[in-house]
């Protein structure tokens, strides 16, 4: 029996982790087996190719590279955990997938949208989450959230007009893809966000009890 694949996606700042961690701890508390992992990394290997995306010191990283990267992260992260965990019928829970390389490497970075999507689809071997929890957030806000923070990684330290972009390319994917997005409201505090997932969690729990 496969187990639910379930991703949290959104503009930088909008509080995706925190959501992740408190589903997480719903989880244990029901007693429902799962695994809580991130994009990128997840693995050894993953983190290692983790640290060369993000280390703000390269800067001299080409579009290209970048794409490639993730999506290297992505192909060791699906085959090496979260496939192996669904088979096994465990929740994955994955703090960003292929929607967040659709908005900040395709249309972010200006990209051909349709590649990005070909070389995720190997990557991935066409693995789809169930559901996508998007957190919107605009991107003033998100901002002066991650203001706060020690040090804001590479992609985090990109401009303004980039990560206005990439908030626009995420609604549009919630635009294209209702049935499998839930759009929450990131300027809502953090309880009543994890009610609306909370909420949405059940009810697909459910409906997967009843046909498994």
């Amino acid at each position: 029996m496969r187990g639910l694949f379930i991703t949290f996606e959104g503009p930088d700042g909008a509080g995706k982790s925190t959501q992740v961690q408190k589903l997480s701890n719903y989880l244990t508390e029901e007693g429902i087996p799962f695994i809580h992992t991130r994009e990128p990394g997840g693995t050894a290997i993953s983190d290692q190719i983790r640290s060369l995306i993000l280390n703000p010191v390269h800067k001299e990283m080409v579009d290209e590279t970048e794409v490639l990267l993730y999506a290297a992260s992505r192909s060791q992260h699906v085959k090496e955990k979260i496939v192996p965990a669904l088979e096994q019928g465990y929740i994955v829970l994955c703090d960003r997938f292929v929607d967040a390389s659709i908005a900040y490497q395709g249309v972010g970075l200006g990209l051909d949208v349709e590649k990005i999507k070909l070389i995720n689809e190997f990557a991935t071997g066409g693995l789809t989450p169930d559901r996508s929890y998007m957190i919107d957030l605009p991107v003033s806000v998100g901002r002066e959230r991650m203001a706060a923070r020690n040090q804001l990684d590479r992609i985090e330290q990109k401009g303004t007009a980039y990560h206005e972009t990439v908030r626009g390319a995420f609604l549009e994917l919630y635009e294209e893809q209702q049935e499998r997005i839930t759009l929450i409201n990131g300027e809502n505090n953090v309880e009543e966000i994890f009610r609306t997932i909370k909420k949405d969690f059940i009810s697909l729990w459910d409906n997967y009890c009843k046909n498994n």
